[in-house]
């Protein structure tokens, strides 16, 4: 993990399009800027891991659907 240091104003780039911009510091919050093509999702990461694991359930319950099937026939 890449740890640094930013103030307010400053920012941080990744590859050539994706932008990290400090815009405020109160307290114990840092409240971030984002700066990227539309076709980059940006996800808080309790929302990206609850859909991963929608997903993950939504695979296997599809499984066991065809399963099901194969065995009626």
């Amino acid at each position: 993990m890449l740890v640094l240091n930013r103030k307010v104003g400053q920012s941080i780039m990744i590859g050539n399009d994706i932008e990290i911009v400090i815009t405020s510091v109160e307290g114990d919050q840092v409240k971030i800027g984002f700066q990227a093509p539309n076709s980059v999702n940006i996800l808080r990461k309790e929302i990206y891991d609850t859909v991963e694991q929608s997903n993950k359930e939504a695979v296997t319950a599809k499984f066991n659907l065809d399963n099901l099937r194969k065995r009626e026939k």
